[in-house]
């Protein structure tokens, strides 16, 4: 079955697409990768969705507007993978987060939007959506929902291994030796440096590139020892968080009580090293021993590099070692979701979410035709093997 997964994470720098073809044989789902791609959002757009976002105040009619453009943007991006490498059996879309609603350590809502019928009335293909909700109402954080990808992935690794994703927030999912499980987003990892840099128009880019701009900085301890004072960071997973609480806002709030001045390229090496020391902290006390990193936070030279020195006993690898491009590997995963929600299984691990129960994830419009899934399974794949076609 071909799937092709869609997201645009904590970044809201556009869209990420992985076409992927999974076979089941004997318990053991293998995965090519056929096609992967990422489509930047108009600057336009761009900018209004930033604009809406919380702490900022909004409007029904904007969050309307912007989840139709959003959703004709997806759209877009499905039509070009499809027609660059041919047609698939089922889209997932992950949409665009705008909130996660997280009170008193529990999530309570979560808001993605990007309306997927315009992908189905575009593509002419059924369409998966929604797939975080279904996690939340089983009491769970719907979060990391990449965990699931994770265990099978890291199924046949020895020691206790554990896969890092440094994206706007970084997210880990630690696998112990005796096959237990446990997942959770440790913080901000690009989403409070690409503010820093958008704001203070250190380049055109959005983002860091290639650690520069932090390497000419100077890490202000006094700022960092505020930041590292969250009390987020002491909260027990599983536990999940996002823009919502790491924003342009904590940041100026988080200068004003350290009574510092850094310059814009103190603020970013500062922030760089709270994504460093708040990873090792946590990978450490767990005693990995094997870290798969993906996301775009792994190609900063500056963050992979302080990893590594901060973890000298800890093997830290890409995920491209493992099958999954380090830039494609949250799309290839809602990718994978999919197939489990057409095949009737649950696409979440519970000890991941803090879910009662695994749950069958999403909503499904139909495409240009009536509504067909395969035969539903009955049992979960034992593990993922990933590979891409050349």
């Amino acid at each position: 079955m071909r799937v092709l997964g869609m997201i645009s994470g904590t970044s809201h720098d556009g869209i990420d697409a992985a076409i992927v073809d999974f076979e089941l044989v004997d318990g053991r789902l293998t995965g090519t990768v056929e096609f992967t791609d990422s489509t930047p959002y108009p600057e336009e757009l761009r900018s209004r969705l930033v604009a809406a976002l919380p702490p900022a105040p909004t409007t029904f009619a904007e969050v309307c507007e912007l989840d139709t453009l959003i959703g004709q943007a997806f759209a877009a991006a499905a039509a070009d993978a499809i027609e660059a490498a041919g047609q698939v059996d089922l889209v997932t879309t992950h949409g665009q987060t705008v909130f996660h609603w997280v009170d008193g350590g529990h999530a309570k809502g979560t808001l993605q939007i990007g309306q997927p019928a315009w992908i189905a009335e575009r593509t002419g293909t059924v369409v998966l959506s929604d797939v975080r909700i279904r996690d939340i109402t089983a009491g769970g954080h719907g979060a990391p929902l990449i965990s699931y990808m994770d265990k099978l992935l890291l199924a046949d690794v020895d020691g206790t291994p554990a896969a890092l994703n440094l994206g706007g927030i970084s997210n880990i999912t630690i696998v112990s030796p005796d096959r237990d499980l446990q997942a959770y987003d440790i913080g901000p990892a690009n989403a409070l440096i690409d503010s820093v840099i958008v704001s203070a128009g250190l380049n055109d880019l959005g983002y860091d590139e290639n650690g520069r701009i932090a390497a000419s900085g100077t890490i202000d301890e006094a700022l960092l020892a505020v930041l590292l004072a969250d009390p987020y960071y002491a909260v027990s997973a599983p536990k999940s968080t996002g823009k919502e609480h790491f924003h342009g806002t904590y940041i100026t709030d988080a200068i004003a009580a350290s009574g510092s001045t850094p310059a814009p390229a103190d603020l970013v090496a500062t922030l760089t090293e709270l994504t460093v020391r708040t990873v090792a902290a946590d990978v450490t006390a767990a005693g990995v021993t094997t870290l798969v990193v993906s996301g775009g936070g792994c190609r900063n030279p500056l963050l992979l590099g302080g990893l590594r020195s901060a973890l000298p006993d800890v093997d830290v690898v890409l995920s491209d070692s493992f099958g999954a491009p380090a830039d494609d590997k949250e799309a290839i995963a809602f990718a994978l979701i999919g197939w489990c929600s057409a095949h009737g299984l649950a696409g979440t691990t519970p000890v991941g979410t803090g879910a009662r129960e695994p749950r069958i994830l999403g909503t499904f419009t139909p495409g240009s035709g009536p509504l067909t899934l395969p035969t539903p399974l009955i049992e979960q794949p034992r593990s993922l093997s990933l590979q891409t076609r050349d």
